[in-house]
């Protein structure tokens, strides 16, 4: 036990290492740029003005957004996806999975859930032993269910997911905007520096050139580790960026989620607007700040339907088992934040060939897997 947990401690302390790496490089920029350049380099105080005011503004975003996405913690379902004691007891003492199925079956139908794995059973986490929400993972790295799962960054040390998306958006677009302020204002100086004249006497130099002093390395490397970071962020940026248009996860978008008339890479999607609000929220003033304004809970998701035969289904209630009556079949919770129906606004684009305004309220899942929910 005592060599696990000193292992699994330095593996902990370990994954700090990309963090401190970040955190230095960023240090060493505020320190080049205020410092080396702004004071030091150019001579015109109006241009020093500007520079660090933006230069202030773009890093303040950035470490917040950053700071937000490291020590945000992850949402884990909750207590009502855990199952009971008692079944819990047959689940382990079971043996076949063809019973362990049967309490899964029994447990999932008071719960919310549109997925299941890719044979059609539900999907269980034996580590958390809990059942999973749509789009909840087991992330290895936290050992933890996560909802609403998109990756494990080593960047931030941390799970990307449900609570913290947003914050890791735009921690994106901050740090692509911080690195672009920084290459397109040092760029003048760095061409400068570059062809810096070689006499040695600098009352020599051309006037168009700067004299040879400390601060010219600082501004060469600034310039190309910014470029560098900007190009890395962009295309990791543009992607997120075409996830969240789609409402899909990392994972999503790999390993489509399935349903109960088989996978489907878009079953989440509600059309572009909607699918933007529902990482960014309602209120569209608080979308360029670091604070939680996601929709939902995270353990539901509004989902449209990926058969229009599903229609007919959705209303199909579940069978009571031998020696049971009717009333002992527990219904499903259905509530105003489990999810809306869909409007019929529905971007063309997002709908492809599926019914643009057929949604259901999250339901449980019979033993066949039809997704039922209560009528009002």
């Amino acid at each position: 036990m005592a060599p696990t947990h000193v292992l699994r401690c330095c593996q902990r302390g370990l994954a700090w290492i990309p963090v401190i790496f970040i955190a230095l490089v960023v240090c060493w920029s505020y320190y080049a740029y205020v410092v080396e350049l702004c004071v030091l380099t150019i001579p015109s105080i109006g241009e020093k003005i500007v520079y660090l005011i933006f230069f202030h503004i773009s890093f303040i975003l950035f470490v917040w957004s950053y700071w937000q996405t490291i020590f945000t913690r992850p949402a884990n379902p909750s207590k009502e996806f855990c199952l009971p004691k008692a079944e819990k007891e047959r689940y382990e003492k079971e043996g076949r999975p063809e019973s362990q199925q049967e309490i899964l079956w029994r447990a999932a139908t008071s719960l919310p859930l549109y997925t299941r794995t890719g044979a059609g059973a539900i999907r269980y986490c034996d580590r958390c032993q809990v059942i999973k929400p749509d789009r909840c993972h087991h992330c290895s790295a936290c050992d933890m269910c996560v909802l609403k799962m998109d990756h494990h960054c080593p960047w931030v040390n941390n799970c990307v997911g449900f609570s913290n998306y947003k914050f890791f958006i735009l921690f994106l677009a901050y740090s692509l905007v911080y690195c672009l302020f920084i290459a397109a204002t040092v760029l003048q100086y760095f061409i400068k520096f570059w062809t810096l004249c070689r006499r040695k006497s600098a009352e020599n130099c051309p006037k168009n050139e700067l004299p040879d002093t400390h601060a010219k390395f600082h501004v060469l490397f600034l310039f190309f580790v910014a470029a560098m970071f900007c190009i890395s962020i962009l295309s990791l940026f543009s992607y997120h960026l075409w996830l969240v248009g789609k409402n899909r996860s990392t994972i999503e978008a790999f390993r489509a989620p399935v349903f109960r008339s088989g996978s489907d890479k878009n079953g989440f999607s509600l059309g572009y607007r909607k699918n933007m609000a529902q990482v960014f929220g309602d209120q569209k003033k608080y979308w360029l700040l670091p604070v939680f304004t996601s929709q939902g809970d995270g353990l539901t998701f509004p989902a449209r339907l990926v058969n229009p035969a599903d229609v007919e289904q959705a209303a199909v209630t579940l069978q009571p088992e031998p020696g049971k009556s009717a009333a002992d079949v527990p219904e499903s919770p259905v509530s105003e934040s489990q999810n809306r129906l869909l409007s019929n606004d529905q971007h063309a684009n997002d709908i492809g060939d599926h019914q643009a305004n057929n949604t259901l309220k999250p339901g449980g899942l019979n033993r066949e897997g039809a997704i039922f929910h209560r009528q009002n």
